[in-house]
């Protein structure tokens, strides 16, 4: 049984559709140069289980080094919404915090992080883990403000 779950950018000029293949979502953040930039949470699909359905023509692509990966995003709010990771082209890592209904936050509390510095492409195939990101709610504790 697949899900189809609807994501958008922050200004919801590009909208797309990904079919899942089951409702569970199984994130997992990189830590290459790109990635931790952008701090995004990822899930991956088949490329062809992702539909854009709306501004396909404001959806614009980045890519570097050697070209592989192809990151995708809005050129409008320049939000990241998918990418082709170079370890895996034929799938497109989505950004959760552009799906409907889901929050990278709430419902990923740990996350795993592999290691893009030292990509498995350059190293023999294998593919390590760097650690794990922890969320850990504290709504009732203040923000000080001499750190704002």
């Amino acid at each position: 049984m697949t899900t189809i779950r609807k994501g958008a950018c922050h200004c919801r000029t590009v909208q797309y559709a990904a079919e899942f293949p089951d409702e569970r979502l199984v994130a997992s953040r990189c830590n290459c140069s790109m990635c931790a930039m952008k701090g995004a949470v990822m899930v991956y699909v088949p490329v062809d289980a992702v539909a854009v359905t709306a501004g396909e023509d404001l959806l614009d692509c980045y890519s570097f080094n050697t070209g592989a990966a192809k990151h995708r995003f809005c050129s409008v709010c320049g939000i990241h919404l998918f990418h082709q990771a170079r370890s895996d082209p034929d799938k497109y890592a989505i950004n959760t915090a552009t799906l409907e209904g889901v929050d990278p936050y709430d419902d990923f509390a740990i996350v795993p992080v592999f290691d893009g510095r030292n990509h498995s492409s350059d190293n023999g195939g294998v593919r390590r883990k760097a650690g794990d990101m922890h969320f850990e709610a504290t709504l009732d504790e203040m923000w000080p403000n001499d750190l704002i």
